[in-house]
């Protein structure tokens, strides 16, 4: 009868599981659909910190008859999914919040919600700031005989990784928080370990960052700052955690 119970229970996680998922991909299908015919338009808007610096007359090219078509449309579908995160992430906490205690909803929730608008917060930190300085800086030293004529397949995955890069990076507080409540290590531990992060943050930028000085400086300072509202954060929610 236990094992008939609990394999009951199981398949029962399993449909929802399932159903989760299916409303999950049925969003980023409708988001996507009402993204389509606006294609074009997106990808010149992330073309744009870009083309500002090139030479007028200047354009991207496509190295492959299909890249005009699916370096776009590829963008497209990355934006579904940027647009579709709180509505895929509520779909899992939809899925894990009963079998969480009161307690530990009161924390990830915030948690969750701080995440995403920390990772929206970086990838627009990114785009507005970062991506022009990185271009002006490699437009400004290159030399006169060298044309700058990009491809569309490969500016695509450039940017994404620099919106990759920045928005996973801007989790750190969140990241220093979840740490910190698990127990693994304390706010004390943190500011000790200070001098040692910063290193290790410089030598993060310096690999996942374009091999330009503006693009690392622009992603180490960040986190350092976020490191210590890490820390802050942290401080201030552990004791109220010990005593609850």
């Amino acid at each position: 009868m236990h094992d008939a119970g609990a394999e009951g229970q199981l398949i029962d996680h399993l449909i929802e599981l399932r159903s989760r998922l299916m409303r999950a991909l049925f969003g980023v299908g409708v988001i996507l659909l009402a993204l389509l015919p606006f294609t074009t338009r997106i990808y010149n808007w992330l073309a744009a910190p870009l083309i500002a610096r090139l030479p007028v007359g200047e354009t991207f090219i496509a190295m492959n008859p299909a890249g005009a078509f699916f370096a776009p449309v590829k963008l497209t579908f990355f934006v579904a999914l940027f647009a579709a995160a709180p509505w895929l992430l509520y779909q899992a906490w939809a899925f894990v919040a009963p079998g969480l205690y009161q307690r530990e909803k009161k924390l990830a929730l915030p948690l969750l919600v701080s995440a995403v608008m920390l990772f929206y917060i970086g990838c627009a930190f990114a785009y507005f700031l970062v991506l022009p300085s990185v271009f002006g800086f490699l437009t400004s030293f290159k030399p006169d005989v060298i044309a700058i004529t990009p491809d569309a397949g490969s500016y695509l995955d450039f940017v994404m990784v620099i919106f990759l890069a920045f928005g996973i990076s801007f989790e750190l507080p969140v990241a220093l928080v979840i740490l910190v409540l698990l127990g693994w290590v304390t706010p004390q531990q943190l500011r000790e370990a200070r001098g040692y992060a910063i290193v290790g943050v410089f030598v993060i930028a310096a690999i996942i960052t374009p091999p330009d000085v503006v693009s690392q400086l622009m992603l180490a300072i960040p986190m350092c700052l976020l490191y210590e509202a890490g820390i802050i954060v942290a401080s201030w929610i552990k004791p109220k955690e010990e005593a609850a």
